[in-house]
């Protein structure tokens, strides 16, 4: 599920006791199960609007279900080109704002999403709750943004590849990026020592299945000694995945590191990956 630290420190007794209650509540217990433990968000550390730097924008986006989306908007006026991102599991869309303003110089206007309970946004984290943000997301950037479709990429770190995946799937945008994906819910269960009970994760976050459901150009981005979401698991993706595509290995790269320890290599990819789509 893309976690963070928090996870680790958790009990395992704690865990298994929320398995109980999923066993004997039903499918909507396990729902609650994977969505307690896949989701850290931050509410308080929010800057406000000026504190922003120069050219990002604070905007909030309109759900289907009356939720609002905080999100920062950076334009680039010489491209016609935007990149959505959904961030990790934890935090805020303010943690991401270096990052942000580098994809901006990469070449595209950016579009940041903060999932609803993260940040100024309402509502609560849930698994279908995201993939009901990054629909709201596509269609604020088409509809009120008025960029076209297939000049649209879509950039998931972590979690958030999940929103991305579960977004562009069947659309025909220009590309998707995957930076440290995980292939589902069950897998990272198992790969953190709970595979009897990996079972009960039924479907959550399955990226394995609907990655067979892109169409657009795929960069997949993963360290090899990723703590969280191992290494496999983005291979795992990147094998699956039927078309046009290109898998960057950041060699020594944990989970949350691979800008840091071979930024060349991380934003170079992403780079020339956006100059390459936008054409």
């Amino acid at each position: 599920m893309a976690i963070h630290g928090p996870l680790k420190k958790r009990s395992r007794w704690c865990f298994i006791a929320f398995i109980f209650a999923c066993c004997i509540s039903g499918g909507a217990g396990c729902d609650n199960i994977v969505n307690e433990f896949a989701f850290y968000p931050d509410t308080r550390n929010n800057l406000s609007t000026e504190q922003l730097p120069p050219g990002v924008e604070e905007i909030f986006i309109p759900a289907a279900d009356d939720i609002r989306l905080q999100a920062y908007y950076l334009a680039r006026p010489d491209s016609p080109t935007l990149l959505i991102l959904f961030h990790g599991n934890a935090g805020n869309i303010s943690y991401r704002l270096e990052d942000i303003l580098r994809l901006q110089k990469c070449g595209a206007g950016v579009l940041a999403v903060s999932y609803r309970g993260y940040g100024k946004s309402s509502g609560t984290p849930s698994e279908q709750g995201l993939y009901a943000d990054g629909a709201a997301a596509l269609a604020y950037a088409v509809q009120d943004l008025g960029y076209d479709l297939d000049k649209i990429i879509i950039l998931g770190r972590s979690i958030g590849t999940t929103v991305a995946v579960h977004t562009a799937m069947d659309q025909d945008i220009a590309g998707l990026i995957l930076v440290t994906p995980l292939t589902s819910a069950k897998d990272h269960a198992k790969a953190h020592g709970m595979g009897l009970l990996a079972f009960l994760a039924g479907d959550a976050f399955d990226n394995f299945s609907k990655i067979t459901r892109i169409r657009s150009p795929l960069l997949v981005i993963h360290g090899t000694r990723d703590e969280i979401l191992p290494f496999a698991m983005g291979k795992a993706i990147f094998d699956r995945a039927f078309t046009r595509k290109q898998f960057v290995v950041i060699e020594n790269g944990g989970h949350n590191n691979l800008s840091h320890v071979r930024p060349d290599l991380y934003w170079g990819a992403i780079r020339t990956f956006i100059t390459e789509t936008a054409d």
